[in-house]
């Protein structure tokens, strides 16, 4: 960091949420800034980047850097812009294999020797603060591009924010939040944050070759960790291929069930639950939540927080079927048609839930399959507490485990294992075509016998039957 003065920040505080495109990408808007601190230690000026053996989960955070120039104490929104001394570019480097430990305060993951590289400072004095212009190239492919329009809270709001708790002294950096674009970075790399006006920071990633000492904490890629580092479902680790995908929006969960059963896997059918659109086929991954019965004390400790529920809801990828756990309890609703609605617009393929559904009417209404035990107005808090997400369930008498594939229809659901689901997709459809050629040929007048089951010698006509037929079935 270059800085008049030879300035050296006395703390370095970094904002976690700011942006409106990284609130988009991660399903939740802050309603006020928070924070964490990284050590003066972590600064550098670029160059290498260390990526210490036995990590994966590295990432860059593009940002705006805000320093202070002159001490600022209990000020306004107002009188806060007259603070700032400078802006640099800087990246806000994470290394989330140590996530698990952190526990929210971001030292293991953030305070890193050089993970907050920042670039030449300029000075703050007539800036158009909405105009400051932040791009992130890796590899010279532009990650992040924004503006300070882009910001939830503005350089003023955080610093007045922050002055009615703390002096902010001058040299004082604060990290004012990174854009949507974020991503996880390998040895090679090469980043570069650039800021308009003031210049950039440059920092190539490279594996480092000291072993950690086992004193502490060690590096693991836990769920939460793959989760936050790349946006993706930690838990989809086996994707069904495009084919598969297709073949199970055709084939029944009754052969679906039969062809787990040949495959040694029982239990696999969710009995007692009804659809709302029995129209509508419903194939997706597994996204868990686990409900446990109300008791005051505990409800009273969990006011004020976001609870598991919202966030199994705010984290919903694309083809997710958020399955509840809520013990077969009726006598209130696990969900409601705002919540459902939001899985929809996140792009959730369903929901399940062995409990009660309320607003029923609403969540019917919706282009969205959901399957629950019965209707009940009365508020998930009269009987439930949302407790766990992301954790192997039992959902009306079946246990299902995060990632596994959930496909329902008019009778019902039923659950794949990840690891048997393309298998069986093939195979029940092969079965279901064998089906259909019996059915024609009995409507046309023909016994059963020897078509269903297929005997050897009716295995030529069906294979000429079968070559009129497509390959694949439509979407």
């Amino acid at each position: 960091m270059t800085l008049p003065e030879g300035l050296i920040p006395g703390k370095i505080i970094a904002v976690h949420l700011n942006y409106h495109s990284r609130a988009a990408e991660r399903g939740r808007t802050p309603t006020e800034p928070s924070y964490f601190f990284k050590p003066s230690s972590s600064i550098s000026t670029g160059g290498d980047l260390v990526r210490p053996p036995g990590t994966e989960l590295l990432t860059y955070e593009g940002e705006i850097a805000v320093i202070i120039g002159s001490e600022a104490r209990n000020v306004t929104p107002g009188e806060a812009s007259g603070h700032i001394g400078w802006f640099a570019p800087a990246n806000d480097i994470g290394l989330q294999d140590f996530r698990w430990a952190d526990r929210g305060s971001g030292v293991l993951a953030k305070g890193q020797d050089g993970f907050t590289p920042i670039g030449p400072a300029m000075a703050a004095h007539g800036l158009d603060h909405d105009a400051l212009h932040l791009t992130t190239t890796v590899n010279g492919e532009v990650r992040q591009d924004t503006t300070g329009a882009g910001l939830i809270f503005t350089f003023a709001e955080l610093i007045a924010d922050l002055s009615r708790l703390m002096t902010l002294e001058r040299g004082d950096v604060i990290l004012t939040g990174t854009p949507a674009g974020t991503g996880v970075i390998v040895p090679g790399d090469v980043v570069e944050v650039a800021l308009e006006g003031a210049g950039s920071v440059t920092s190539r990633v490279v594996g480092g070759t000291a072993e950690l000492k086992p004193y502490g904490a060690m590096p693991k890629q836990t769920p939460e960790a793959i989760a936050f580092a790349t946006g993706i479902n930690p838990h989809r680790a086996m994707p069904l291929s495009t084919d598969a995908l297709t073949l199970l929006r055709a084939v029944s969960t009754a052969t679906l069930t039969v062809q787990l059963g040949r495959h040694g896997v029982q239990t696999t059918f969710l009995s007692g639950l009804r659809p709302t659109r029995p129209e509508m086929r419903m194939v997706g991954y597994a996204r868990t939540l686990r409900y446990v019965a109300i008791r005051a004390d505990v409800r009273e400790s969990m006011r004020g927080s976001e609870d598991a529920q919202k966030r199994a809801v705010e984290s919903v990828s694309p083809d997710d079927v958020v399955v509840m756990e809520a013990r077969g309890e009726t006598g209130a609703g696990t969900i409601g048609d705002i919540l459902a609605a939001r899985v929809l617009a996140r792009g959730g393929a369903g929901i399940v839930t062995d409990g009660g559904v309320r607003d029923t009417p609403g969540v019917a209404a919706l282009e969205l399959p959901t399957y629950y035990r019965a209707a009940n107005a009365s508020s998930l808090w009269t009987a439930h507490i949302p407790m766990d997400i992301d954790l192997p369930i039992t959902c009306a008498g079946v246990l299902v485990m995060p990632g596994d594939v959930l496909v329902g229809d008019g009778e019902g659901v039923v659950v794949l294992p990840a690891k048997l689901a393309e298998r069986i997709a093939h195979d029940a459809y092969e079965v279901e075509q064998k089906e259909s050629f019996a059915l024609e040929r009995v409507k046309a007048g023909e016994s059963f016998r020897g078509l269903y089951p297929l005997s050897k010698e009716r295995e030529g006509d069906y294979e000429r039957w079968r070559a009129t037929r497509p390959v694949n079935p439509s979407p």
